[in-house]
């Protein structure tokens, strides 16, 4: 079947910036392939936002809970913020998890697993120095 004002494709310099053209075989149709930049997935920047602050939280636990023991109210202080980089942490680790299986699932068109890994490795980190933090302020202040 000839077409009678069948057009040939443009030629490859001729495409427009940002787009692929593929010629669809024995029609005088193409089909358009705009080249789409991957946007930050939301869940993987939240993850390492909040690993982030769980580090920083874990480390004022063990500044408050090993300055303040000799005095008695290190551990108290220190149990306050350790819950706080506890559930910092756990929602870095959950959110990350969460924007990776994202990434994942819809492929190129969202990036940021590093981020999502990130915040996943910080996350864990941050809560681990704030029950650590935690625990030496108690043993520092059951032996003054």
């Amino acid at each position: 079947m000839t077409y009678p004002y069948q057009r040939q494709p443009p030629p490859p310099h001729a495409q427009p910036a940002g787009m692929r053209i593929d010629h669809v075989q024995g029609t005088p149709f193409g089909v358009a392939y705009p080249m789409v930049q991957p946007v930050p997935n939301g869940p993987a920047i939240g993850s390492l936002v909040a690993g982030i602050a769980s580090v920083f939280v874990g480390l004022t636990v063990s500044c408050f809970g090993l300055l303040g023991a000799s005095e008695g109210w290190g551990p108290v202080a220190g149990g306050a913020f350790t819950i706080l980089a506890v559930f910092l942490g756990l929602g870095a680790v959950g959110l990350g998890v969460f924007g990776m299986r994202q990434i994942r699932r819809v492929g190129r068109l969202v990036s940021g697993r590093g981020m999502a890994l990130t915040g996943v490795v910080l996350g864990s980190v941050g809560a681990g120095i704030g029950v650590l933090s935690l625990i030496a302020a108690f043993l520092l202040a059951a032996t003054t």
